[in-house]
């Protein structure tokens, strides 16, 4: 019964002790504030006494990180460990490294069994861009005019001014923030130009060595002159105005060398038609010829036949000359006489006249 008393009491003992030897661990020096931009990283240090046990780091309310005397335990890539010796001290550094927008917050650094913490917060910063309407700009000499320019996607807004490298006579600017985008800001330049030179519109982040430029040319004419450089088209209208002129002019070539072709083509037939008409005999050439004019004076008549034409052909061809013989003659003559006075006489021999109509056509007629 003793000894049972006895373990119980020096449970409660060991019990006691642990709590009041943990709270020996403090920590000297917490983690300070820290800015950097989306992507960096950021790095905390965290001073702590000897004795600790388990040192814990938390970015706004969750543990990310947790270091042991032997090694630290790593949850997530993005954040690792780091350690050195300080005298008696040591000294834990959590890296975080590509820092997003959503890292922006708390951190803390906690030891377990202890009511000591240090806590920063960690500023994310984000660069935008400049943007002018135009990179360079026309204006009339000794005119007032405003030259702009937006900070676009900065967080927080950056300090916007103006560098002048021109002869002005006035010069002022202000910015504002832009209601409808908190992330933009506009700065308005009012000048009265005298000469050719630059603007250059400067963007500077709060907390950071970080700065931002854009330049525009400006070309100062006299009063009364007109504007041709402010009238000239914009980049992307000069690059689709040129791609249509290439197109225009392959069209051209395209039709041109079409044309040729087609020119080609009917001198050819022209050619092969004439060769063709050189080719045929002369017999049809002088139908052809005789049948055109009909053609085209009226219709065509089908009864026509080419016989008749021949024939009135050979009629209207002078007489030649018959040779026959004193027999045929008399014959002749006597068939004749016979004829006159409805007598039949003797057969007479079949006479047979020959009439060229062509070089290459005989036609035999036999007379009765």
């Amino acid at each position: 019964m003793d000894g049972s008393w006895r373990g119980v009491l020096a449970a409660l003992v060991i019990v006691a002790r642990l709590p009041a030897s943990g709270s020996s661990n403090q920590i000297i020096e917490g983690p300070r504030n820290t800015t950097v931009l989306v992507g960096g990283e950021a790095h905390f240090n965290c001073t702590v006494s000897q004795g600790w046990r388990l040192i814990m780091w938390a970015l706004n309310g969750t543990v990310v990180l947790s270091v042991t005397p032997k090694e630290p335990i790593i949850t997530s890539d993005r954040f690792t460990s780091a350690s050195y010796e300080e005298g008696d001290n040591f000294i834990s550094e959590m890296i975080i490294h590509d820092v997003k927008f959503s890292d922006a917050g708390r951190v803390k650094c906690s030891l377990q069994n202890s009511d000591s913490e240090g806590s920063a917060f960690l500023s994310v910063q984000v660069v935008g861009e400049l943007v002018t309407p135009r990179d360079s700009l026309v204006v009339t000499e000794d005119e007032p005019c405003n030259v702009t320019c937006r900070a676009v996607g900065w967080t927080p807004l950056p300090d916007l001014s103006w560098e002048i490298g021109a002869p002005v006579s006035h010069s002022s600017y202000h910015s504002v923030p832009e209601p409808d985008d908190p992330q933009s800001a506009l700065s308005i330049l009012a000048l009265t130009p005298q000469g050719n030179g630059t603007l250059t519109c400067v963007a500077k982040m709060k907390g950071l060595q970080v700065r931002d430029s854009l330049t525009i040319n400006l070309t100062v004419v006299p009063p009364g002159r007109v504007d041709v450089a402010d009238t000239s088209l914009p980049t992307w209208a000069i690059a689709l105005l040129a791609v249509s002129l290439s197109l225009l002019f392959i069209l051209i070539i395209i039709l041109i060398i079409i044309f040729c072709c087609c020119c080609v083509s009917r001198k050819q037939e022209k050619e092969s038609s004439y060769q063709s008409e050189v080719r045929k005999p002369p017999n049809v050439k002088a139908n052809k010829e005789t049948l055109e004019p009909k053609l085209r004076s009226g219709n065509e008549n089908y009864g026509y036949s080419l016989d008749e034409q021949r024939t009135k052909q050979t009629a209207s061809l002078p007489p030649e000359p018959q040779y026959a013989s004193g027999p045929q003659q008399q014959s002749s003559g006597q068939a004749q006489q016979g004829s006159d006075h409805h007598q039949p006489g003797p057969t007479s021999r079949p006479q047979v006249t020959l009439c060229m109509a062509g070089p290459r056509q005989v036609r035999n007629v036999t007379l009765v």
